[in-house]
């Protein structure tokens, strides 16, 4: 990785010693994998969605957020996918880490402790602040979207 490393502290939750911390899978991955720490195997059914604990806890420094992304193994091969993909976790929370899966496959998928189930990318975030105007600058597409291209 290029540049110096962001210190991220962790802490995992009592009782999940067992369940991988977020690891990089290959030395140039952007994301870290996240593991499942569920209790017992936990079955989606096809359009099912479920909360799913990942055993620990972090503190990210001001002005960096997490965001939690779908492994694309998973989605390619059992359409295993993070709902709200992806999900922001902010510098601020310190509840435990969870990743909200969906089922779009088939048939149903089982979720076993320790799996690997998401990744997490830590990025920076920008402070914006927002402007009120009367008038926004014209521009060549103006209010034009959701396929106005043709694709």
């Amino acid at each position: 990785m290029s540049g110096c490393p962001i210190r991220v502290e962790v802490r995992r939750k009592p009782g999940c010693e067992d369940v991988p911390l977020p690891a990089r899978a290959s030395a140039h991955a952007a994301g870290l994998d996240i593991s499942a720490a569920v209790e017992q195997p936990l079955t989606l059914a096809p359009g099912a969605i479920a909360l799913v604990p990942a055993g620990f806890f972090m503190a990210l420094p001001a002005g960096y957020e997490a965001q939690v992304r779908p492994r694309s193994g998973l989605a390619l091969r059992h359409g295993i996918t993070c709902v709200n993909s992806p999900g922001t976790i902010d510098a601020d929370y310190r509840g435990e880490v969870a990743v909200i899966l969906g089922n779009l496959g088939p048939e149903p998928f089982t979720i076993t402790r320790g799996m690997r189930i998401a990744q997490m990318v830590v990025k920076p975030v920008l402070e914006v602040e927002l402007a009120v105007v009367d008038r926004l600058p014209d521009t060549e597409r103006g209010a034009g979207g959701f396929g106005h291209t043709g694709a």
